[in-house]
């Protein structure tokens, strides 16, 4: 999961900032290629450090269900 999330997150966040700074330009492909390769180098190793902190964050925000 942290896997695939990575890569769909960092690919959307990549294309938005990239299309905010650049525009649709001729190159925008390229450049959020680019950009996409390097957003994703640091939201997998990010991801995989962070998700059990939220882990331990949420179980504490939500009720858990009583067992039976």
């Amino acid at each position: 999961m942290p896997f695939v999330l990575s890569i769909l997150m960092s690919c959307i966040v990549s294309a938005m900032s990239t299309s905010i700074s650049t525009g649709w330009t001729t190159g925008f492909i390229a450049t959020w290629w680019y950009a996409w390769g390097a957003s994703w180098l640091v939201a997998f190793p990010s991801l995989l450090i962070v998700l059990p902190i939220v882990r331990r964050i949420v179980a504490a925000i939500v009720d858990q269900p009583a067992r039976s």
